[in-house]
């Protein structure tokens, strides 16, 4: 009974590590998303600015 109560636990801790790096590697791209949208967004106004400028 035991064996089998620490083989479900073993196997919830893996499973838990790997839904913990499945939610980390899609934080980091969401926010490599963010942080490119950002860079484009950035890009478009300061040229419009530096357009408007001229």
């Amino acid at each position: 009974m035991t064996d089998t109560g620490n083989a479900n636990k073993a196997r919830n801790r893996e499973i838990a590590q790997n839904e913990e790096a499945k939610q980390v590697s899609g934080s980091a791209r969401v926010s490599i998303w963010a942080v490119a949208m950002v860079v484009v967004i950035g890009g478009i106004l300061f040229t419009l600015g530096w357009l408007s400028l001229r």
